[in-house]
């Protein structure tokens, strides 16, 4: 039975290395799907997690991970000598950048040089982390070639961009569309047809992998410098005396021609922060500047500073001093209702306020602790008590639930909306309340 077939039967056994944000959600689908799916992890935790069924991924549904475990679908280990077993393999590990906002590829080729080691004729992999344009053919297939198998005849090799919105209630993997693009016709009718055994979503095929690797790199430069237009626009309408909220929500009652972007403290999570700048970094192979989209990333970096400048001029006008200050921040995940913390802006308006001498507790309902900076630190639940006796809170974080506003808008003495959440949840805005 040739793999194709194996496939549309399934009865082809799936590989997911990287059992984090990304893969997780993919491996359950997959062994929803009815295929048997093995996860690979170099963190023993998240094995043992998985193999007692156990959910760590907010998106993930505790149910099917504890149903999929038990009838045997899913298993979970760190050995890579079980890729052996596997006719198709999604590699699904981090591509983090370096200090210099360049990108490090340490675990894509790692993963790759141990697929080489147990690749086998008619294996399909798919690359799912975000990387620039021409990784999954310059990168992972020289590395494989070197067994002697070639691509597009002996195994197939394809790129599929990852489109996970962690907390999107709307959108989740199963039915969010893929887009799909293949070393070779073989090895894109190959990944196309598992996507579609998968998912409940259209399944996009383009020309080759750097198409789909450009594709993941647009959606997400779209976003950073639309955020940057409406961050720099916060800084001038407030400057003008001009309510950008109101501005945006008038404009966006336009049908056609403007989607609405809002501000905040900054960009975060694992991708919009990221992604583009492997577009900057490949760029000057073809001596090329992306001058836009380093721009917006120098207006989103300033953001985190933006608003501590905007707290000190607030306390400075009751007569306040933020050296020494007592200031709640509320919020430290990257978005509302998630526990997710990478790349938090929040992170930055922490460091800011302590640069400042100010005593700054962190609340967040969805995060007990944190390590940030080598440091492991605890957030403090929301009372009253802890409201009365600061003198200032920060909303950073747009969280919808587990949050009393009420509270935070009777009993602090200021706020800092940051993110028009007191606004959208119905409360007025008031001389002891300012929206960035």
């Amino acid at each position: 039975m040739n793999l194709l077939d194996k496939i549309e039967s399934k009865k082809a056994t799936i590989g997911v290395i990287g059992l984090g944000y990304v893969g997780l959600p993919l491996a359950v689908e997959k062994a929803k799907a009815g295929y048997c799916v093995i996860g690979f992890d170099i963190q023993e935790q998240r094995v043992q997690m998985v193999n007692q069924g156990h959910n760590y991924i907010g998106d993930v549904v505790n149910k099917d991970l504890e149903e999929i475990v038990r009838s045997h679908k899913l298993q979970a280990t760190t050995d890579f000598d079980k890729l052996i077993e596997c006719d198709v393999v999604a590699v699904c590990v981090p591509t983090p950048l370096d200090i210099y906002k360049q990108p490090d590829l340490t675990h894509i080729i790692h993963c790759t040089n141990e697929l080489s080691k147990r690749i086998h004729p008619d294996m399909l992999i798919v690359l799912e982390s975000t990387t620039y344009p021409g990784t999954t053919e310059e990168v992972m297939a020289p590395i494989l070639e070197k067994t002697g198998l070639k691509c597009g005849t002996d195994f197939f090799l394809a790129f599929s961009p990852e489109r996970v919105d962690p907390g999107n209630l709307l959108y989740k993997t199963q039915n969010t569309p893929k887009v799909v693009g293949g070393i070779g016709s073989k090895s894109t009718e190959i990944a196309k047809t598992l996507y579609e055994t998968v998912l409940q979503a259209p399944v996009c095929t383009v020309s080759s992998p750097k198409e789909a690797e450009m594709a993941k790199i647009l959606e997400n430069t779209f976003r950073i410098v639309n955020i940057a237009l409406v961050n720099e626009m916060a800084i001038l309408a407030h400057k003008m005396g001009i309510d950008l909220w109101e501005v945006i929500q008038a404009a966006a009652t336009k049908p056609f021609g403007f989607m609405p972007f809002y501000p905040g403290p900054g960009v975060g999570g694992h991708c919009i922060p990221i992604d583009p700048f492997y577009l900057t970094y490949i760029a000057r192979k073809y001596d090329y500047h992306t001058r836009l989209i380093e721009m917006a990333g120098e207006i989103n970096d300033f953001m985190p500073e933006y608003v501590v400048q905007r707290l000190m001029k607030l306390l400075n006008r009751h007569q306040k001093c933020l050296n020494g200050a007592t200031i709640i921040m509320l919020g430290i995940a990257y978005k509302g209702d998630i526990e997710d913390i990478r790349e938090s802006p929040a992170l930055h308006v922490l460091n800011q306020l302590e640069a400042e001498k100010a005593r700054v507790r962190v609340v967040d309902p969805y995060v007990s602790k944190f390590t940030h900076q080598g440091t492991t630190r605890s957030t403090v639940p929301l009372s009253q008590e802890l409201l009365t006796q600061c003198d200032a809170v920060v909303i950073t974080t747009a969280h919808k639930k587990r949050v009393d506003y009420d509270l935070i808008h009777r009993v602090s003495p200021l706020i800092l909306d940051t993110k028009n959440i007191l606004r959208t949840k119905g409360f007025p805005i008031e001389d002891h309340v300012e929206v960035l």
